[in-house]
Protein backbone atom coordinates (compact mmCIF):
# COMPACT_ATOMS: atom_id res chain seq x y z
CA UNK A 1 0.00 0.00 0.00
CA UNK A 2 1.34 3.53 -1.20
CA UNK A 3 -0.36 5.74 0.85
CA UNK A 4 1.91 9.15 1.22
CA UNK A 5 2.89 11.09 4.57
CA UNK A 6 2.09 14.97 4.38
CA UNK A 7 5.95 15.49 4.37
CA UNK A 8 6.37 13.22 1.73
CA UNK A 9 3.88 15.35 -0.72
CA UNK A 10 5.43 18.71 0.27
CA UNK A 11 8.91 16.97 -0.46
CA UNK A 12 7.94 16.29 -3.55
CA UNK A 13 6.75 19.99 -4.24
CA UNK A 14 10.12 20.80 -3.24
CA UNK A 15 11.64 18.34 -5.60
CA UNK A 16 9.67 19.70 -8.37
CA UNK A 17 10.01 23.47 -7.59
CA UNK A 18 13.12 24.05 -8.98
CA UNK A 19 11.77 22.45 -12.83
CA UNK A 20 8.67 24.85 -12.80
CA UNK A 21 8.31 28.71 -14.00
CA UNK A 22 5.68 29.89 -11.36
CA UNK A 23 5.22 34.42 -11.78
CA UNK A 24 3.25 36.33 -9.00
CA UNK A 25 3.24 39.68 -8.48
CA UNK A 26 5.61 40.43 -11.50
CA UNK A 27 8.35 38.36 -10.44
CA UNK A 28 9.58 34.61 -11.03
CA UNK A 29 8.89 33.13 -7.58
CA UNK A 30 11.70 30.91 -6.92
CA UNK A 31 10.87 28.97 -3.96
CA UNK A 32 7.25 28.47 -4.08
CA UNK A 33 7.07 25.94 -1.82
CA UNK A 34 7.52 28.13 1.44
CA UNK A 35 6.34 31.32 -0.15
CA UNK A 36 4.15 33.07 2.44
CA UNK A 37 1.47 33.25 0.32
CA UNK A 38 1.17 29.84 -1.85
CA UNK A 39 2.46 27.83 1.75
CA UNK A 40 -1.89 27.89 3.37
CA UNK A 41 -2.75 26.52 -0.05
CA UNK A 42 -0.18 23.85 0.08
CA UNK A 43 -1.21 23.20 4.05
CA UNK A 44 -4.40 22.53 2.71
CA UNK A 45 -4.10 20.24 0.24
CA UNK A 46 -1.66 18.24 2.78
CA UNK A 47 -4.56 17.71 4.96
CA UNK A 48 -5.71 14.85 2.01
CA UNK A 49 -2.87 12.75 2.82
CA UNK A 50 -2.87 13.52 6.55
CA UNK A 51 -6.69 12.14 7.43
CA UNK A 52 -5.45 9.38 5.03
CA UNK A 53 -3.05 8.47 7.13
CA UNK A 54 -5.80 8.55 10.35
CA UNK A 55 -7.35 5.14 11.29
CA UNK A 56 -10.29 7.42 12.25
CA UNK A 57 -10.72 8.35 8.61
CA UNK A 58 -9.45 5.14 6.78
CA UNK A 59 -13.61 4.56 6.02
CA UNK A 60 -14.03 7.84 4.17
CA UNK A 61 -10.58 8.80 2.78
CA UNK A 62 -9.37 5.72 1.44
CA UNK A 63 -10.19 2.59 -0.54
CA UNK A 64 -9.32 -0.71 -2.25
CA UNK A 65 -8.64 -0.05 -5.96
CA UNK A 66 -10.53 -2.49 -7.84
CA UNK A 67 -7.10 -1.86 -10.67
CA UNK A 68 -4.47 -2.65 -8.03
CA UNK A 69 -6.15 -4.39 -5.61
CA UNK A 70 -3.90 -2.08 -2.99
CA UNK A 71 -5.65 0.36 -0.96
CA UNK A 72 -5.82 3.97 -2.37
CA UNK A 73 -6.80 7.32 -1.69
CA UNK A 74 -9.99 8.39 -2.69
CA UNK A 75 -9.20 10.82 -4.73
CA UNK A 76 -7.34 8.81 -6.83
CA UNK A 77 -10.13 5.85 -6.80
CA UNK A 78 -12.71 4.95 -9.49
CA UNK A 79 -16.40 5.04 -7.62
CA UNK A 80 -17.63 1.77 -7.71
CA UNK A 81 -20.53 1.54 -5.66
CA UNK A 82 -23.62 4.21 -4.60
CA UNK A 83 -22.03 4.29 -1.37
CA UNK A 84 -18.70 5.04 -2.52
CA UNK A 85 -20.42 8.37 -3.90
CA UNK A 86 -21.91 8.74 -1.15
CA UNK A 87 -19.02 8.44 1.09
CA UNK A 88 -17.11 11.08 -1.44
CA UNK A 89 -19.19 13.76 -0.76
CA UNK A 90 -19.37 12.85 3.36
CA UNK A 91 -15.21 12.99 2.89
CA UNK A 92 -15.23 16.66 0.97
CA UNK A 93 -17.10 17.46 3.87
CA UNK A 94 -15.20 16.68 6.34
CA UNK A 95 -12.29 18.24 4.55
CA UNK A 96 -14.31 21.05 4.25
CA UNK A 97 -14.61 21.42 8.23
CA UNK A 98 -10.98 20.44 9.14
CA UNK A 99 -9.24 23.44 6.76
CA UNK A 100 -12.28 26.02 5.84
CA UNK A 101 -11.05 26.53 2.37
CA UNK A 102 -11.12 24.62 -1.15
CA UNK A 103 -8.81 21.75 -0.13
CA UNK A 104 -8.35 21.72 -4.34
CA UNK A 105 -8.01 18.24 -4.79
CA UNK A 106 -11.40 16.93 -5.62
CA UNK A 107 -11.16 18.76 -9.66
CA UNK A 108 -8.47 15.77 -10.17
CA UNK A 109 -11.13 12.99 -8.96
CA UNK A 110 -13.76 13.79 -11.11
CA UNK A 111 -12.10 14.11 -13.86
CA UNK A 112 -10.26 10.85 -13.23
CA UNK A 113 -13.74 9.24 -13.13
CA UNK A 114 -15.51 11.13 -16.05
CA UNK A 115 -12.56 10.02 -18.38
CA UNK A 116 -12.31 6.18 -17.27
CA UNK A 117 -16.14 5.42 -18.14
CA UNK A 118 -15.64 8.03 -21.47
CA UNK A 119 -12.61 6.54 -22.68
CA UNK A 120 -14.22 3.02 -22.75
CA UNK A 121 -17.63 4.21 -24.61
CA UNK A 122 -15.25 6.15 -26.91
CA UNK A 123 -12.92 3.02 -27.47
CA UNK A 124 -15.81 1.08 -28.04
CA UNK A 125 -17.77 3.13 -30.97
CA UNK A 126 -13.96 4.10 -32.64
CA UNK A 127 -11.64 1.01 -31.74
CA UNK A 128 -9.40 3.39 -30.46
CA UNK A 129 -6.98 2.33 -27.18
CA UNK A 130 -7.31 5.15 -25.04
CA UNK A 131 -9.13 3.30 -22.22
CA UNK A 132 -5.96 1.12 -21.71
CA UNK A 133 -3.59 3.65 -21.87
CA UNK A 134 -5.86 5.71 -19.45
CA UNK A 135 -5.70 2.87 -17.31
CA UNK A 136 -1.94 2.61 -16.86
CA UNK A 137 -1.70 5.66 -16.26
CA UNK A 138 -3.99 5.60 -13.65
CA UNK A 139 -2.09 2.34 -12.31
CA UNK A 140 0.60 4.97 -11.68
CA UNK A 141 -1.09 7.51 -10.27
CA UNK A 142 -2.36 5.21 -7.52
CA UNK A 143 0.79 3.26 -6.90
CA UNK A 144 2.26 6.66 -5.91
CA UNK A 145 -0.55 8.59 -4.73
CA UNK A 146 -0.78 11.30 -6.87
CA UNK A 147 -2.48 14.46 -6.58
CA UNK A 148 -4.11 15.29 -10.21
CA UNK A 149 -5.76 18.99 -11.30
CA UNK A 150 -8.28 18.35 -13.77
CA UNK A 151 -8.04 21.04 -16.44
CA UNK A 152 -11.28 22.20 -18.11
CA UNK A 153 -11.39 25.80 -18.75
CA UNK A 154 -10.03 27.14 -21.50
CA UNK A 155 -9.12 31.11 -22.19
CA UNK A 156 -12.44 31.00 -24.45
CA UNK A 157 -11.72 34.51 -26.36
CA UNK A 158 -14.77 35.80 -27.70
CA UNK A 159 -17.69 33.97 -26.08
CA UNK A 160 -20.12 34.05 -29.53
CA UNK A 161 -17.64 32.25 -31.38
CA UNK A 162 -16.92 28.41 -30.90
CA UNK A 163 -13.12 27.07 -31.26
CA UNK A 164 -13.00 27.02 -34.83
CA UNK A 165 -13.96 30.40 -35.11
CA UNK A 166 -11.90 32.33 -32.97
CA UNK A 167 -9.80 34.83 -34.52
CA UNK A 168 -6.78 33.69 -32.01
CA UNK A 169 -6.82 29.34 -32.30
CA UNK A 170 -4.88 29.88 -28.84
CA UNK A 171 -8.25 30.80 -26.97
CA UNK A 172 -8.98 26.99 -26.89
CA UNK A 173 -6.28 24.63 -26.18
CA UNK A 174 -5.66 22.66 -29.03
CA UNK A 175 -2.88 20.07 -31.34
CA UNK A 176 -0.99 22.54 -32.99
CA UNK A 177 1.09 19.46 -34.71
CA UNK A 178 1.08 15.60 -34.70
CA UNK A 179 4.19 13.50 -34.65
CA UNK A 180 5.10 9.88 -34.40
CA UNK A 181 5.54 9.75 -30.72
CA UNK A 182 3.21 12.20 -29.75
CA UNK A 183 1.57 15.79 -30.15
CA UNK A 184 2.13 19.53 -29.49
CA UNK A 185 -0.36 21.44 -27.86
CA UNK A 186 -1.12 25.23 -27.20
CA UNK A 187 -3.58 27.00 -25.34
CA UNK A 188 -4.55 28.10 -21.65
CA UNK A 189 -6.36 26.53 -18.89
CA UNK A 190 -8.05 29.30 -16.36
CA UNK A 191 -8.85 29.17 -12.67
CA UNK A 192 -6.81 26.12 -11.89
CA UNK A 193 -7.57 25.70 -8.11
CA UNK A 194 -4.40 23.82 -6.59
CA UNK A 195 -2.03 23.45 -10.03
CA UNK A 196 1.46 24.21 -8.36
CA UNK A 197 0.31 21.93 -5.72
CA UNK A 198 -0.59 18.87 -7.61
CA UNK A 199 2.13 16.39 -9.66
CA UNK A 200 0.54 16.02 -12.88
CA UNK A 201 -1.95 17.68 -15.22
CA UNK A 202 -4.96 15.93 -16.62
CA UNK A 203 -6.41 18.06 -19.46
CA UNK A 204 -10.34 17.96 -21.00
CA UNK A 205 -11.89 19.88 -23.98
CA UNK A 206 -13.86 22.83 -22.59
CA UNK A 207 -17.42 22.62 -24.46
CA UNK A 208 -18.73 20.28 -26.93
CA UNK A 209 -17.54 20.36 -30.35
CA UNK A 210 -18.59 19.78 -33.90
CA UNK A 211 -16.88 18.39 -36.99
CA UNK A 212 -13.87 20.88 -38.29
CA UNK A 213 -13.09 21.30 -34.66
CA UNK A 214 -10.97 18.02 -33.77
CA UNK A 215 -7.47 19.81 -33.20
CA UNK A 216 -9.46 21.21 -30.11
CA UNK A 217 -10.74 17.61 -28.65
CA UNK A 218 -8.06 16.49 -26.93
CA UNK A 219 -7.33 15.01 -23.59
CA UNK A 220 -4.30 14.14 -21.87
CA UNK A 221 -1.82 13.86 -19.04
CA UNK A 222 1.44 15.22 -18.19
CA UNK A 223 3.96 16.22 -14.94
CA UNK A 224 3.84 19.59 -13.69
CA UNK A 225 7.71 20.27 -14.93
CA UNK A 226 7.26 19.29 -18.48
CA UNK A 227 8.73 21.74 -20.67
CA UNK A 228 6.75 24.46 -21.86
CA UNK A 229 4.60 24.62 -19.46
CA UNK A 230 4.36 28.49 -17.40
CA UNK A 231 1.99 29.30 -14.31
CA UNK A 232 0.82 32.55 -13.55
CA UNK A 233 -0.22 32.95 -10.13
CA UNK A 234 -3.96 33.88 -9.09
CA UNK A 235 -4.30 36.85 -7.01
CA UNK A 236 -6.80 36.78 -3.82
CA UNK A 237 -8.60 39.84 -1.76
CA UNK A 238 -6.73 40.37 1.45
CA UNK A 239 -3.53 37.78 -0.02
CA UNK A 240 -0.88 40.33 0.96
CA UNK A 241 -1.79 40.42 4.70
CA UNK A 242 0.04 36.98 4.61
CA UNK A 243 3.18 38.75 4.15
CA UNK A 244 2.75 41.31 7.41
CA UNK A 245 3.90 38.93 9.80
CA UNK A 246 1.22 38.01 11.71
CA UNK A 247 -1.44 35.27 12.50
CA UNK A 248 -5.25 37.46 13.23
CA UNK A 249 -5.89 39.39 10.74
CA UNK A 250 -5.53 36.57 7.75
CA UNK A 251 -8.62 35.11 9.69
CA UNK A 252 -7.73 31.27 8.44
CA UNK A 253 -4.29 31.01 10.37
CA UNK A 254 -3.32 27.99 8.44
CA UNK A 255 -5.21 27.08 5.44
CA UNK A 256 -5.93 28.86 2.14
CA UNK A 257 -7.07 28.20 -1.51
CA UNK A 258 -4.95 28.53 -4.70
CA UNK A 259 -6.26 29.32 -8.07
CA UNK A 260 -3.03 29.28 -11.11
CA UNK A 261 -3.48 30.48 -15.10
CA UNK A 262 -2.03 27.12 -16.35
CA UNK A 263 -0.62 28.00 -20.40
CA UNK A 264 0.64 25.57 -22.30
CA UNK A 265 3.60 27.08 -24.66
CA UNK A 266 4.31 24.59 -27.56
CA UNK A 267 4.31 21.45 -24.98
CA UNK A 268 4.88 17.91 -26.19
CA UNK A 269 2.93 14.92 -24.62
CA UNK A 270 3.89 11.53 -26.22
CA UNK A 271 0.84 9.34 -27.65
CA UNK A 272 0.74 6.83 -24.30
CA UNK A 273 -0.36 10.28 -22.48
CA UNK A 274 -3.27 10.80 -24.78
CA UNK A 275 -6.83 10.00 -24.22
CA UNK A 276 -8.65 11.84 -27.18
CA UNK A 277 -7.37 13.47 -30.23
CA UNK A 278 -10.17 14.67 -32.76
CA UNK A 279 -13.35 12.48 -31.58
CA UNK A 280 -15.32 15.33 -31.35
CA UNK A 281 -18.50 13.19 -30.76
CA UNK A 282 -17.87 12.45 -27.06
CA UNK A 283 -16.36 15.96 -26.02
CA UNK A 284 -19.94 16.51 -24.99
CA UNK A 285 -19.79 13.43 -22.68
CA UNK A 286 -16.97 14.29 -21.11
CA UNK A 287 -18.03 17.47 -20.26
CA UNK A 288 -21.88 16.34 -18.93
CA UNK A 289 -19.63 14.26 -16.56
CA UNK A 290 -16.77 15.64 -15.10
CA UNK A 291 -19.46 18.73 -14.65
CA UNK A 292 -21.44 16.37 -13.08
CA UNK A 293 -19.53 14.49 -10.87
CA UNK A 294 -18.20 17.97 -10.05
CA UNK A 295 -21.37 19.45 -8.91
CA UNK A 296 -21.66 16.71 -6.94
CA UNK A 297 -18.53 17.59 -5.10
CA UNK A 298 -19.79 21.05 -4.17
CA UNK A 299 -22.51 19.29 -2.04
CA UNK A 300 -20.04 18.10 0.30
CA UNK A 301 -16.64 20.79 0.27
CA UNK A 302 -18.96 23.84 0.64
CA UNK A 303 -20.78 22.28 3.15
CA UNK A 304 -18.09 21.76 5.02
CA UNK A 305 -16.48 25.23 4.71
CA UNK A 306 -20.22 25.93 5.80
CA UNK A 307 -19.71 24.28 8.61
CA UNK A 308 -16.95 26.83 9.65
CA UNK A 309 -19.25 30.11 8.85
CA UNK A 310 -22.03 28.80 10.98
CA UNK A 311 -19.37 27.80 14.13
CA UNK A 312 -17.89 31.46 13.71
CA UNK A 313 -21.06 32.93 13.67
CA UNK A 314 -22.17 31.14 16.94
CA UNK A 315 -19.35 32.13 18.54
CA UNK A 316 -19.40 36.00 18.14
CA UNK A 317 -23.22 35.71 18.88
CA UNK A 318 -21.79 34.09 22.48
CA UNK A 319 -18.39 37.08 22.65
CA UNK A 320 -20.76 39.53 21.87
CA UNK A 321 -23.66 38.87 24.26
CA UNK A 322 -26.60 37.78 21.60
CA UNK A 323 -26.97 34.83 21.50
CA UNK A 324 -30.16 34.15 23.29
CA UNK A 325 -31.84 36.74 20.80
CA UNK A 326 -34.87 35.32 19.13
CA UNK A 327 -33.88 36.91 16.19
CA UNK A 328 -30.15 35.96 16.19
CA UNK A 329 -30.94 32.09 16.81
CA UNK A 330 -33.67 31.94 13.98
CA UNK A 331 -30.79 33.46 11.39
CA UNK A 332 -28.52 30.67 12.92
CA UNK A 333 -31.27 28.29 12.32
CA UNK A 334 -31.51 29.47 8.48
CA UNK A 335 -28.02 29.09 8.00
CA UNK A 336 -28.00 25.84 9.03
CA UNK A 337 -30.90 24.70 7.10
CA UNK A 338 -29.68 26.07 3.89
CA UNK A 339 -26.26 24.34 4.74
CA UNK A 340 -28.09 20.97 4.99
CA UNK A 341 -30.09 21.40 2.29
CA UNK A 342 -26.66 21.37 -0.01
CA UNK A 343 -25.50 18.48 1.69
CA UNK A 344 -28.81 16.66 0.99
CA UNK A 345 -28.18 17.46 -2.92
CA UNK A 346 -24.88 15.75 -2.83
CA UNK A 347 -26.52 12.77 -1.36
CA UNK A 348 -29.29 12.68 -3.56
CA UNK A 349 -27.35 12.41 -6.60
CA UNK A 350 -24.84 9.76 -5.48
CA UNK A 351 -27.43 7.85 -3.57
CA UNK A 352 -29.34 8.10 -7.18
CA UNK A 353 -26.13 6.74 -9.09
CA UNK A 354 -25.57 4.20 -11.66
CA UNK A 355 -22.76 1.88 -12.99
CA UNK A 356 -21.96 2.68 -15.90
CA UNK A 357 -20.03 0.13 -19.00
CA UNK A 358 -16.55 0.92 -18.23
CA UNK A 359 -17.75 -0.55 -14.34
CA UNK A 360 -17.21 3.29 -12.36
CA UNK A 361 -20.38 4.52 -11.16
CA UNK A 362 -21.70 7.88 -12.21
CA UNK A 363 -23.84 10.06 -10.39
CA UNK A 364 -27.43 11.22 -11.44
CA UNK A 365 -26.56 14.05 -13.55
CA UNK A 366 -29.58 15.60 -13.21
CA UNK A 367 -29.34 15.90 -9.09
CA UNK A 368 -25.98 17.24 -9.31
CA UNK A 369 -26.82 19.86 -11.40
CA UNK A 370 -29.75 21.00 -8.86
CA UNK A 371 -27.18 20.56 -6.28
CA UNK A 372 -24.79 23.06 -7.87
CA UNK A 373 -27.51 24.95 -8.72
CA UNK A 374 -28.46 25.45 -4.85
CA UNK A 375 -24.59 25.85 -4.62
CA UNK A 376 -25.06 29.13 -6.66
CA UNK A 377 -26.97 30.82 -3.93
CA UNK A 378 -27.14 29.11 -0.77
CA UNK A 379 -23.33 29.85 0.11
CA UNK A 380 -24.13 33.57 -0.15
CA UNK A 381 -27.33 33.82 2.10
CA UNK A 382 -24.95 31.63 4.52
CA UNK A 383 -22.77 34.72 4.35
CA UNK A 384 -24.73 37.31 4.51
CA UNK A 385 -26.54 36.38 8.00
CA UNK A 386 -22.80 35.45 8.94
CA UNK A 387 -22.24 38.61 8.66
CA UNK A 388 -25.81 39.88 10.31
CA UNK A 389 -24.62 38.21 13.37
CA UNK A 390 -21.04 39.43 13.09
CA UNK A 391 -21.71 43.06 13.09
CA UNK A 392 -19.82 45.97 11.38
CA UNK A 393 -16.85 45.68 13.42
CA UNK A 394 -15.40 42.79 10.92
CA UNK A 395 -14.91 45.30 8.45
CA UNK A 396 -13.69 48.30 10.72
CA UNK A 397 -11.74 46.83 12.96
CA UNK A 398 -8.43 48.33 13.58
CA UNK A 399 -5.07 45.94 12.67
CA UNK A 400 -3.92 43.63 14.80
CA UNK A 401 -0.37 45.52 15.18
CA UNK A 402 -2.82 48.30 16.83
CA UNK A 403 -3.68 46.44 19.52
CA UNK A 404 -0.06 46.35 20.38
CA UNK A 405 1.19 49.33 20.38
CA UNK A 406 2.15 51.05 23.40
CA UNK A 407 0.51 54.21 22.46
CA UNK A 408 -2.92 52.81 21.95
CA UNK A 409 -2.81 49.44 22.09
CA UNK A 410 -4.44 49.22 25.85
CA UNK A 411 -7.37 52.05 24.26
CA UNK A 412 -7.79 49.65 21.09
CA UNK A 413 -8.23 46.77 23.05
CA UNK A 414 -10.63 48.63 26.27
CA UNK A 415 -12.66 49.27 23.19
CA UNK A 416 -13.43 46.04 21.21
CA UNK A 417 -13.93 44.07 24.69
CA UNK A 418 -17.15 42.36 24.90
CA UNK A 419 -17.68 40.25 27.90
CA UNK A 420 -15.44 40.33 30.76
CA UNK A 421 -14.95 36.22 30.27
CA UNK A 422 -14.34 36.64 26.68
CA UNK A 423 -10.68 37.29 25.88
CA UNK A 424 -10.78 40.60 23.19
CA UNK A 425 -8.05 38.34 20.94
CA UNK A 426 -10.53 35.70 20.83
CA UNK A 427 -12.79 38.27 19.44
CA UNK A 428 -10.56 39.22 17.01
CA UNK A 429 -9.49 36.04 15.87
CA UNK A 430 -13.17 35.26 15.29
CA UNK A 431 -14.08 38.66 13.46
CA UNK A 432 -11.43 38.04 10.88
CA UNK A 433 -12.14 34.34 10.26
CA UNK A 434 -15.41 35.79 9.06
CA UNK A 435 -14.09 38.38 7.17
CA UNK A 436 -12.00 35.49 5.46
CA UNK A 437 -14.86 33.47 5.08
CA UNK A 438 -16.97 36.05 3.51
CA UNK A 439 -15.09 38.81 1.76
CA UNK A 440 -11.19 37.72 2.01
CA UNK A 441 -9.13 34.92 0.27
CA UNK A 442 -11.67 32.13 1.71
CA UNK A 443 -14.13 33.97 -0.52
CA UNK A 444 -12.58 32.82 -3.50
CA UNK A 445 -13.45 29.16 -2.59
CA UNK A 446 -16.57 29.57 -1.07
CA UNK A 447 -18.57 32.41 -2.68
CA UNK A 448 -17.08 33.38 -6.65
CA UNK A 449 -16.13 29.42 -6.51
CA UNK A 450 -19.57 28.50 -5.78
CA UNK A 451 -20.81 30.63 -8.46
CA UNK A 452 -18.60 29.96 -11.49
CA UNK A 453 -17.09 26.94 -10.00
CA UNK A 454 -17.88 23.57 -12.26
CA UNK A 455 -20.02 25.94 -14.46
CA UNK A 456 -21.54 28.71 -14.31
CA UNK A 457 -25.11 28.97 -12.92
CA UNK A 458 -26.46 29.08 -16.57
CA UNK A 459 -24.43 26.08 -17.14
CA UNK A 460 -27.01 24.10 -15.19
CA UNK A 461 -29.99 25.21 -16.08
CA UNK A 462 -29.20 24.64 -19.49
CA UNK A 463 -28.91 20.78 -18.58
CA UNK A 464 -32.07 20.58 -16.09
CA UNK A 465 -34.00 21.71 -18.75
CA UNK A 466 -32.43 18.80 -21.22
CA UNK A 467 -32.56 16.43 -18.57
CA UNK A 468 -36.44 17.61 -17.07
CA UNK A 469 -39.31 15.12 -18.85
CA UNK A 470 -41.65 17.74 -19.21
CA UNK A 471 -44.17 16.32 -21.05
CA UNK A 472 -43.81 13.39 -18.43
CA UNK A 473 -45.12 15.92 -16.06
CA UNK A 474 -47.78 17.42 -18.31
CA UNK A 475 -49.10 13.79 -18.71
CA UNK A 476 -49.42 13.08 -15.11
CA UNK A 477 -51.27 16.46 -14.62
CA UNK A 478 -54.01 15.52 -17.46
CA UNK A 479 -54.49 11.81 -16.68
CA UNK A 480 -55.27 13.42 -13.26
CA UNK A 481 -58.02 16.35 -14.48
CA UNK A 482 -59.35 14.04 -17.22
CA UNK A 483 -57.86 15.51 -19.92
CA UNK A 484 -56.40 12.47 -20.77
CA UNK A 485 -57.43 8.74 -19.86
CA UNK A 486 -56.30 7.44 -16.70
CA UNK A 487 -55.79 3.43 -17.22
CA UNK A 488 -54.28 3.25 -13.32
CA UNK A 489 -57.98 3.42 -12.07
CA UNK A 490 -58.86 0.28 -12.84
CA UNK A 491 -61.38 -0.71 -9.82
CA UNK A 492 -63.99 1.52 -10.85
Amino acid sequence: MTLKKPQEYIDDLRAMAGDIDVYMFGEKVENYVDNPIIRPSINAMAMTYKLAQEPEYEDLMTEVSPLTGERVNRFAYLHQSKEDLIKKVKMLRLLGQKTGCCFQRCVGMDAINALYNTTFEMDAKHQTNYHERFKKWLIDIQNKDLTIDGCMTDARGDRSKSPGQQPDPDAYLHVVEKREDGIVVRGCKLHQTGMINSHEILVMPNNSLKAGEEEWAVCFAIPLNTPGMIYVYGRQSCDTRKLEGGDIDTGNKYFGGQEVMTIFEDVFVPWDRVFMCGETDFTTMIVERFAGYHRQSYGGCKVGVGDNLIGCAKALADYQGVSKASGIKDKIVEMCHLNETLYACGIACSAEGRETAAGNYLIDILLANICKQNVTRFPYEIARLGQDIAGGYFVTMPSEKDFDIPEVGELVKKYSATSTEVPVENRQRMLRLMENLTLGCAAVGYLTESMHGAGSPQAQRIMITRLIDLEHRKELAEKLCGVKENNDVDWE
